[in-house]
């Protein structure tokens, strides 16, 4: 299934993916050992920053001499890593916007309540499921994960599990999606 994912999977998935400008490109044509460095780079952005998805990783050629399984399994390690450094990141951020009266009170205030919505919403996750929760909801594929991140950010405070469900979830999307793409591809 990986091979067929590897194989003709970007030129599908490709063209599902929004285009992140240069950035996306960067990741889409790494090559060599310096392309993961790249993929660190985009995964650490995507989990505080950019609007999307961190599927486009998987897009990277990277040729570093193993085979296709192992080509997708360091993809994998290194975007979860950066992606929990990322999230780390919004997580700090997360705790001093609950700091900031200000920010949080002008969110409030706002015509859309987005306060009340995702802490409604987190809450009811964090509630029943807690950190594995969080690592479920960044496992599915396609949906952003600065919503659910920033989300958690605000109503957690350990900094160890919040970077373990975050690198988790971000293994496990990558993994349904190429399970997911792979399926698909055998089907097709």
């Amino acid at each position: 299934m990986a091979q067929a994912a590897g194989t003709v999977g970007p030129a599908v998935a490709g063209d599902l993916l929004p285009d992140f400008g240069w950035l996306s490109r960067a990741v889409e044509t790494a090559t060599g050992w310096a392309g993961l460095s790249i993929i660190f780079v985009y995964s650490f952005l995507i989990a505080f920053a950019l609007p999307g998805v961190s599927e486009v990783v998987l897009l990277a050629p990277l040729n570093l001499g193993l085979s296709e399984t192992g080509r997708l399994a360091i993809i994998m390690l290194v975007s979860g890593v950066g992606k929990a450094a990322g999230s780390v990141f919004a997580f700090h951020i997360g705790q001093e916007a609950k700091e900031a009266g200000p920010v949080v009170r002008l969110l409030r205030n706002s015509r859309f309540d987005v306060i009340e919505w995702s802490e409604r919403r987190t809450v009811d996750v964090a509630q029943k499921w807690g950190y594995a929760g969080l690592a479920a909801a960044l496992s599915v594929p396609f949906f952003p994960d600065t919503i659910s991140i920033y989300a958690f950010a605000v109503l957690e405070e350990d900094y160890v599990k919040f970077a373990a469900a975050t690198f988790l979830g971000s293994i496990g999307r990558l993994v349904v999606t190429v399970v997911g793409v792979g399926t698909l591809l055998s089907i097709v």
